[in-house]
This record gives C-alpha cells, structure tokens and sequence, in this order.
C-alpha cells in the first residue's frame, strides 16, 4: 500500500477516516505526535508490524513504542506496579514512554518488543494521534516516521523526504511542538532511564522517590543505538564559530546561519533542533556544526541526540 509519492492531508475528519482505513488493511499512516511524526500501525497485527520495519528499514532487534489512548488501555498490555502509576497520574497523556513488564495475554505482536518480556508503552497528547486511535480502536506501534538512523521528522515534508514511495499517507498538522522523542523510562524493577527527553529525569525521581539508574547495554527501547539522529554530512559539536565548509546552528550568544535559540532557551532549543538540522542538511555546505547546548534540563535530551548524529 505504497505510493511514489504519500499523499498529504490535512489533519481533520476526511484525513483520519483514510488513514484508520489504512490502518484496518494492514497498512502504516504517518501522523503527528507531541514529540516527533510518527509512523503508525496496528501493533496488534504482525504482517502491519512488519510493514514499518520494511518502510523505515529498521533492524528488528529495536522495539517500538505502543501508543494508546489511555492508562487503562495500558493496563491491558502492561504490568503497572507503584512507580508506572505514580508517573502514568503525573505525566500522561504526554512525551514519557515506559518499559513494562508484558502482560502474558497481551495481544501485541511479537515484532513489536523484539521478542523481549517487556514492551515500551505510552499515551500521546496529540489530538492527531489520539484520534487516529479512537477510529482504528487499536493500540498503534509508532517509531518515527523516518529512514531508520536518520534525523527524526518534525514536519510533514521531512516525512516526504525520508519515505517517499514508501508509504501511503502522511497527516500533516503542522510542525510538532515538542521537536524531541519522548523520555523513556525502565520499571518493573529498579527504574532506570533508557532515553533523556521532555520529561526531566529529576521530576520523574520526584515523583516516584527514588533514583534512577542509567541504561545497560542491551538495547531495551528505541533511541539506544550508539549511531542514531544522524544527518547525511558530517557533523561538530560544541562549535563556537564556523570552520571552512561548515553550516553553523548557533545557540544563545552564538550566532550562526540558523538558531536553535537565540535568547538560549532549551525548550525553544528542543522544538527547532531537528527542523534545523533538516535545513542545514539541505543546504549547500558539506558539513554541519552547532553551538553548545547546556546540559541542564531538556538540554540532557537535546545533547544525548546531537552525540548519537555525529557518531559515525
């Protein structure tokens, strides 16, 4: 169910009668999150599962986030203990994705948490996604809707870009305000963060009244690949000023030819990051340098990607 080029629509009843329809076939319809695009399918249906590795050619040893509309819907697949309810009642709907011990009945399909005993689950803000999930009545596998390592889409045109002849819907309603993928968490035991995000790991300690540890090295969620994020060009970080050849996204007091920030808010930093790397990826210079970004707050998040981009 592809197409040389997706067809774009216009987020609204019409776009999301086609893409649920889509969906109900065994196929996968790009669509906007809080956090970044995503491309959705039923992660209850193997062969749709399937489709998504395929499409964003991505190794099937990396799970997928389960999207779906509720905590109780949650509960359906996933284990809850203390902590998932705590942060299920302080941070959903929103950009935090936990990993849960799988319920045995669950009927999610086993590409989705690459054979694993858990699965990454969340409950998206996004009034595109969540209607997509009101009228498919499905929990929706949905990585970002990108070539599999490449620089997450934003924008519907990124989406264009990255899938072309790949896909056969992409509903577009606007740039997405969070510009990040969400924050992952690991529980079901001692709660570890897998992947910074928009959810600072201190309120997410703050809530739950306990530490979190770091991440091992099995991969457990997506975002842990070492090389990931990554622009076609080469890429420097903690630049101060542009070298020969190089397309400078500044931040704060540095200027550059784009700006993450120029009053040196890492929020407004978060949102614009990969748009900006799009453009300077784009662009007619052979390499790309941005500025340094504060480790502090949703900075974490915005550096852990920017280290995976220029891992080569």
């Amino acid at each position: 169910m592809t197409a040389p080029n997706p067809r774009i629509l216009p987020y609204g009843e019409a776009a999301i009668a086609e893409g649920a329809a889509i969906i109900a076939a065994g196929g996968c319809v790009a669509t906007p999150t809080e956090t970044v695009y995503g491309l959705a399918a039923d992660a209850t249906n193997a062969e749709a599962v399937a489709g998504i590795y395929a499409a964003k050619g991505r190794p099937s040893f990396n799970p997928l986030i389960v999207h779906v509309a509720d905590r109780r819907a949650a509960e359906a697949i996933a284990m809850f203990d203390r902590d998932a309810r705590a942060l299920a009642d302080a941070f959903w709907p929103g950009p935090l994705t936990m990993v849960l011990p799988l319920r045995p009945d669950a009927p999610i399909a086993g590409l989705v948490t690459a054979g694993l005993s858990t699965v990454a689950i969340r409950v998206p803000q996004h009034r595109a996604m969540q209607a997509l999930l009101a009228a498919t009545g499905k929990p929706l596998a949905a990585p970002s809707a990108n070539a599999s390592g490449t620089l997450s889409p934003t924008r519907a045109a990124h989406v264009a870009a990255s899938l072309a002849g790949r896909i056969p819907l992409i509903i577009d309603d606007g740039a997405t305000n969070g510009g990040i993928e969400s924050t992952i968490v690991a529980l079901g035991g001692e709660p570890r963060l897998l992947r910074p995000g928009p959810v600072a790991a201190a309120d997410i300690e703050r809530e739950i009244g306990r530490w979190l540890g770091g991440a091992g090295e099995a991969i457990e969620a997506p975002g842990q690949l070492a090389s990931h994020y990554a622009p076609r060009k080469p890429l420097r970080l903690n630049a101060t000023a542009a070298q020969d050849g190089e397309w400078l996204i500044g931040f704060g007091a540095v200027a550059g030819d784009d700006s993450l920030s120029n009053t040196g808010d890492v929020t407004q930093a978060a949102a614009r990051l990969f748009d900006a790397l799009h453009r300077a990826d784009a662009g007619d210079r052979a390499a790309i340098a941005v500025a340094p970004v504060p480790e502090e707050g949703v900075g974490i998040a915005i550096n852990d990607r920017l280290r995976r981009a220029a891992t080569r």
